[in-house]
């Protein structure tokens, strides 16, 4: 865990320098060019999907891909959806010391790429489910939605029956 950790922080962290310091400017450039909307999308999809697969659209279907790519070119939406990482970034309250949270959680991590760790998980929410996947990345209902779908149903399953 600490090599896919350390790989993600060292090799896949430029999306958020880029968004947490220049949303705009990622996003007019996004904007402004369909391609490079296109390969900005899908090297995500490349990146973070499960490493199984040679090709994002062997993870997910091409037509997804597509669509995904369309929902933000036609939107415009590039820069607006960068403004989350601009905006946790410069939140000093996103990162001050706060009570952990109440409500039940459920975790479905993706053993091949996720780098989520179950003790900050756990430190700051009330964790009652936590799922390791052997298949599948950070696109899980893209990727293997049977499977986040009878995790989440058995996750809400759990919940009727302790109420």
């Amino acid at each position: 865990m600490v090599a896919v950790v350390q790989d993600f922080r060292d090799d896949k962290m430029g999306f958020n320098a880029i968004q947490s310091t220049r949303p705009e400017t990622v996003g007019h450039a996004l904007h402004d060019s369909p391609v490079g909307q296109l390969a900005w999308i899908v090297e995500k999809f490349k990146e973070w999907t499960d490493p199984a697969n040679e090709l994002p659209e062997d993870a997910v279907d091409r037509d997804t891909l597509l669509t995904n790519v369309s929902v933000y070119w036609f939107t415009g939406t590039a820069a607006s959806s960068a403004h989350l990482y601009y905006e946790t970034a410069h939140d000093p309250a996103a990162w001050a010391p706060k009570d952990p949270g109440t409500v039940p959680t459920a975790v479905a991590v993706a053993l091949p790429t996720d780098v989520a760790i179950r003790r900050y998980a756990a430190r700051d929410h009330h964790v009652v489910r936590w799922t390791e996947f052997e298949r599948g990345g950070n696109f899980l209902a893209l990727e293997e939605p049977g499977l986040l779908i009878e995790d989440v149903r058995a996750f809400f399953a759990g919940l009727a029956r302790d109420a």
